[in-house]
């Protein structure tokens, strides 16, 4: 194998695919990613058999071929090297040079045909939306997403593809995050998925703020995400999700306008006396046109006003400091409508223009008296 390509071209190249290979494995080529250049391209891979990532680019081919090289090696290697052309050479034996400028590599190579084969995925169903819009869906709903293995269906994001628009849903136990969009492309039918929320991190770190569509196959056991020139495939998650309709309460009394960076700085600030040694819910006293937060450690103790508009009727409510925080920082408005209804009952973050593009709940914690 022989070619030659921009040193930027390539080590971005390795950064995006080597999110997909594994740190520590009994298949040595799973550390590493898999190089195949043919037909004027190099097709660079990374695989741990939970999430693969290809990735391709155009580059001057002298002499097509396949092998692995160690990731974090060879990725190591380019970002050293001189912003310049670099070139690729391996003989029969996998020893490889790898030349840039005057920086010149002798590594060892694998053989192609150790490291496994990705899925093939079937295209069964299909959907696509803008780059910036699955990104922005993504990053404010898997915050939500569960890290308890007991239920490992909910360690992912629920995907519901209807005739004209996509929901995405998170939940943990705690809180709930759901993001609603319109499609501008018909999908290929009404469907739904649940995918792997580590796998999504890795889709929102590919999606840049273009318009340019990303397109989401469903198969019978992955999903594979299309990215520009970058594929992403992952494993479906199965089991029954959180039938999240039925959960979320939205005849509430309580309807206070809020805004949430005003509300975010004041949790902050009472979040001082608050630590993972020191755990305690934040109470809330909600007010006519304000809210009194406290909080009580043995640090000390913390108070702080917020402004509202609305009624609050004197409710008296705790919460975990960091999951009403998050629902308030992800909620991609800058005014938010609070809805509540008693201390037991969890608190709705919606638009303020009543419509359905998001949606986050948070589980109230119990007060002592």
């Amino acid at each position: 194998m022989k070619f030659s390509c921009e040193k930027l071209v390539l080590q971005n190249a390795i950064n995006t695919a080597a999110r997909a290979v594994a740190t520590k494995s009994s298949i040595p080529a799973l550390e590493g990613l898999l190089l195949d250049c043919r037909s004027g391209e190099l097709v660079v891979t990374g695989y741990n058999m939970q999430l693969g990532i290809r990735t391709r680019f155009a580059c001057d081919t002298e002499q097509e071929g396949q092998l692995v090289l160690n990731a974090r090696l060879f990725g190591d290697i380019v970002r050293r090297m001189p912003d310049d052309t670099v070139t690729l050479i391996s003989d029969e034996k996998l020893m490889v040079k790898v030349h840039c400028g005057d920086a010149d590599f002798d590594i060892i190579g694998l053989p192609a045909a150790d490291f496994p084969e990705l899925p093939e995925v079937e295209e069964k169903n299909v959907v696509s939306l803008p780059e910036k819009t699955l990104g922005a869906m993504i990053r404010e709903t898997c915050f939500a997403v569960s890290t308890n293995e007991a239920r490992p269906v909910h360690m992912g994001s629920l995907f519901e593809v209807g005739a004209d628009e996509l929901t995405v849903v998170s939940v943990d136990g705690f809180r709930l995050a759901l993001r609603r969009e319109k499609l501008e492309q018909a999908p290929s039918g009404v469907f739904s998925f649940v995918a792997p929320g580590t796998a999504l991190g890795e889709v929102e770190k590919v999606c840049e703020d273009i318009d340019e569509p990303v397109k989401i196959t469903l198969g019978d056991r992955h999903i594979l995400f299309e990215v520009g020139e970058t594929e992403l495939i992952c494993r479906r998650l199965e089991g029954e999700f959180l039938d999240y309709k039925n959960a979320i309460p939205r005849k509430n009394p309580i309807k206070l306008v809020v805004d949430t960076r005003s509300m975010m700085e004041s949790l902050d600030r009472v979040s001082v006396v608050i630590s993972e040694k020191l755990k305690s819910p934040v109470r809330c006293v909600f007010s006519q046109d304000k809210v009194t937060f406290t909080a009580k450690t043995a640090s000390g103790d913390a108070k702080d006003v917020c402004k509202v508009s609305g009624d609050g009727r004197e409710l008296e409510i705790g919460f975990n400091n960091r999951y009403l925080a998050e629902a308030l920082r992800y909620a991609p408005a800058d005014m938010v409508q609070l809805e509540l209804n008693s201390g037991i009952s969890p608190a709705i973050v919606v638009p303020v223009d009543g419509g359905e593009s998001f949606l986050y709940m948070v589980l109230p914690v119990r007060l002592k008296a």
